[in-house]
């Protein structure tokens, strides 16, 4: 299908409002990767017949048909109409060109010398020093998964990934979620390296989610049993 200019709208407001997050249409990368259909109508028979939300409480998901997805569509429509518009009206008749000139330098001077400073920090002065058996090394820029994975952690022949965000990526960062093509380039890591992903997020250089780090204390020796 082909959405035109529409495309840039509907992804904005559909990942703003989390519509097509897992908890909503399922696993879909995965379901498919189950599935390895010949055909699109192989999957999609498939999907309808397998799909389930996900959720931490494998009791409480639902199956996902296809009124379940009109209905998210739906959703997406009102949302775009209530909220979106209006915002991105007000925000067009704010914009200056002095706007435009901020921003440009800021996204390219100042927020990435503040990712960079607020990467080290994380790693060096936190994960390097709890996990001293453990070396960290920045993501070749090369490699596929660089510009989802910020750092690589070595133990023994295996590695693990580590991607930093800062809280405000997610105010709430326990309710943050994976896109499909982050996800699947998670896997493709695992699938790889061994190790699994984890993503820390930062607040003044500081870890914000705590409980990563035991996540991370319980990969290490996994991997080292391996």
């Amino acid at each position: 299908m082909e959405f035109g200019k529409k495309e840039h709208v509907l992804n904005y407001a559909c990942q703003l409002y989390q519509l097509s997050r897992p908890n909503k249409v399922g696993a879909v990368m995965a379901l498919i990767r189950e599935c390895q259909p010949a055909s699109l109508e192989e999957w999609e028979k498939w999907y309808f017949e397998n799909a389930y939300t996900a959720t931490k409480d494998p009791m409480k998901a639902t199956k996902v048909t296809l009124e379940s997805l009109e209905e998210l569509g739906e959703r997406l429509y009102n949302k775009i109409h209530e909220f979106v518009i209006p915002e991105w009206e007000e925000a067009f008749r704010q914009l200056t060109l002095q706007d435009c000139k901020d921003y440009v330098y800021n996204v390219t001077i100042n927020r990435t010398y503040d990712g960079y400073i607020r990467e080290k920090s994380v790693v060096n002065d936190n994960l390097a020093k709890i996990f001293k058996d453990v070396t960290f090394e920045e993501s070749n820029p090369e490699l596929d998964h660089a510009g989802d994975i910020d750092y690589v952690a070595k133990v023994g022949k295996y590695q693990f990934g580590i991607q930093i965000k800062p809280v405000t990526a997610n105010a709430n960062f326990g309710g943050y979620s994976l896109s499909e093509r982050m996800k699947a380039s998670f896997d493709d890591f695992t699938e790889k390296y061994g190790g699994k992903v984890f993503i820390v997020f930062s607040q003044e250089e500081v870890i914000a989610n705590k409980d990563v780090i035991d996540q991370i204390a319980t990969e290490i020796e996994r991997l080292k049993k391996l």
